[in-house]
């Protein structure tokens, strides 16, 4: 090869090893002017190092929080993420404001026409995020899908009361009831209930006709009138909601959420520590010290409307023996199990309701610890030498905790317990399924009306899924808990109430172990945040401050 033609091919290499050097001193091919890669609302550094959220500009509020949520279909799933984010993404026809009050949604008002008809106006000029209108047949379309057999909804039990949903003008609907139903506006305020678009819910029909499950269509494609909306979802990793600009109300202040999954304790604390998370949800009890000192964020604790327990399979022996349950009810030191695994945070139970529901009742009895009585109930039934049996948990810690303090606690009866730890979804399902003997779970009134407690918890039409894991069956608390529901003096309700957490106290299908309090780790930096006793965390008008 002569020297002009070793020029010619020298020359564009020269120019590639000139371009790259400059590129190089200049901080990357960005020009060192924008982050080389973002990544949960962090910045990720050249090697994989992240940092912490920058301050200024777009305000992305980063929760780091236990696990994802399995839907984004308000009306097909009941765990606390999805209703979570099915808050955030869709409205109600009514909402509970923090002092449990209802106040109006994307209803403006509302009426009793008579005692089973509640008249509703609607909002107008408001549209879903997919730019279809929302209307009278709106509503009508979410009851009736909720409703409909095919669909399925674990939800269905918030409405099954309703007969018929009647549309009448563009913007005026009535709700009919199949019997009087007091806590009807109660229900409605629920997230279960959050109104869809009706061009979304043909679209997830259309996958139901296809051979897909219900949900499908709506889990990967929301459509609400909520104060954001869903940007994207990784599952297993993060959920990204950006602000609705269209929103019809107070428009949030953030520009978007990130929820991060971080499953353990520890990580999760280092996060908001180090400032790469502004809340951690939850704080787990052990970890109170630790989130308290730390500098630059505080603890956040709400009171609940939640019940923690220690449930009982009354299908399968010996559960079926109400002398058995009553005496491993009495073997159970609740105060122990408050302080030593729940930091003595929340306070004893002494029935499903929590103080702060409307027919709870403080004058039950509960069943005290008597570890004496308990031989004695247990020799009752046949079973003074014990027996064997499971308690099944999920990953929680504290659950299992309780699953472990159960387990040393019955050797004292000679209950040989055996500890299974499973993964949350295949836990609901199974135990939805009566596969287990004892189960450690909780439950949130999340309506603040007893109803909702007590009805969907005991009531034998649900058994399973929809609430009742025990598997209830007596025909005596039926009856009270169907009169409960459609009483509509309050003073009357009440007491037939009172009956059925008696009732409760003396059938013993669970140990009801204590009403716990909502535990997050907040940045000093997040303003505008609360928690609704509920659990649901709010984030509508929250901020970040430098």
């Amino acid at each position: 090869m002569d020297a002009s033609k070793r020029l010619r091919w020298l020359f564009p290499l020269l120019v590639i090893l000139v371009m790259l050097f400059v590129s190089a001193c200049s901080g990357g091919s960005n020009g060192g002017n924008k982050p080389p890669k973002e990544n949960n609302g962090n910045v990720q550094a050249p090697g994989g190092e992240e940092k912490p959220p920058a301050e200024g500009g777009e305000q992305d509020l980063v929760v780091a929080w236990l696990s994802d949520p399995p839907s984004m279909d308000p009306h097909m799933s009941t765990d606390q993420q999805t209703s979570v984010m099915t808050t955030h993404i869709y409205d109600t026809l009514v909402q509970h404001d923090k002092d449990l009050n209802i106040q109006p949604g994307l209803a403006e008002s509302w009426k009793a026409v008579d005692d089973v008809t509640w008249e509703f106006k609607l909002r107008q000029g408001l549209k879903f995020t997919d730019g279809s209108a929302f209307n009278a047949e709106v509503v009508k379309a979410n009851i009736d899908r909720m409703l409909d057999p095919e669909v399925a909804s674990p939800r269905a039990a918030l409405v099954d009361m309703i007969k018929e949903v009647k549309v009448i003008d563009e913007h005026t609907v009535q709700i009919i009831t199949a019997y009087p139903f007091s806590p009807l506006l109660a229900h409605l305020a629920h997230s279960g209930v959050g109104m869809v678009s009706a061009e979304a819910i043909k679209q997830d029909y259309e996958k139901v006709k296809a051979g897909e499950k219900a949900g499908a269509y709506l889990s990967q494609n929301p459509a609400g009138t909520g104060v954001f909306k869903l940007d994207n979802w990784n599952p297993g990793q993060e959920v990204k909601l950006v602000r609705n600009d269209d929103y019809w109300g107070e428009k949030a202040k953030l520009d978007s959420v990130t929820f991060k999954v971080v499953s353990e304790d520890g990580t999760r604390i280092a996060e908001l520590e180090t400032g790469y998370a502004h809340i951690i949800e939850p704080v787990s009890p052990s970890s109170l010290s630790r989130v308290e000192s730390l500098d630059g964020a505080y603890l956040n604790r709400q009171a609940s409307l939640s019940l923690s327990y220690i449930g009982f399979n009354m299908e399968k022996k010996p559960f079926d023996d109400v002398r058995v349950r009553q005496a491993l009810s009495m073997a159970i030191n609740k105060d122990e199990i408050i302080s030593g695994i729940y930091e003595g945070t929340g306070i004893p139970a002494v029935g499903p309701l929590a103080p702060n529901v409307n027919g709870y009742d403080a004058s039950v009895k509960p069943i005290e610890h008597n570890m004496e009585k308990a031989k004695e109930l247990l020799k009752e039934a046949g079973y003074e030498n014990g027996f064997s049996t499971t308690i099944w948990t999920n990953d929680n810690a504290e659950r299992i905790k309780a699953a472990e303090y159960v387990q040393s606690k019955l050797k004292e009866l000679n209950v040989d317990v055996k500890i299974e730890v499973m993964e949350w979804g295949a836990y609901l399902a199974e135990t939805a399924a009566g596969k287990h003997d004892m189960f450690v779970l909780g439950w949130s009134t999340v309506t603040a009306d007893a109803d909702y407690g007590l009805y969907l918890l005991y009531h034998s039409k649900n058994a399973g899924e929809p609430g009742n894991r025990t598997f209830t069956k007596d025909p005596e608390l039926d009856k009270l808990l169907d009169d409960g529901r459609k009483e509509n003096d309050p003073e009357k309700r009440l007491a037939i109430y009172k009956q059925v957490q008696e009732k409760l106290v003396e059938l013993a299908p669970m140990l009801y172990i204590h009403h716990q309090e909502y535990l997050d780790g907040v940045s000093d930096k997040v303003k505008g945040y609360w928690r609704h006793p509920n659990g649901i965390m709010q984030l509508h008008g929250v901020s970040i401050e430098p």
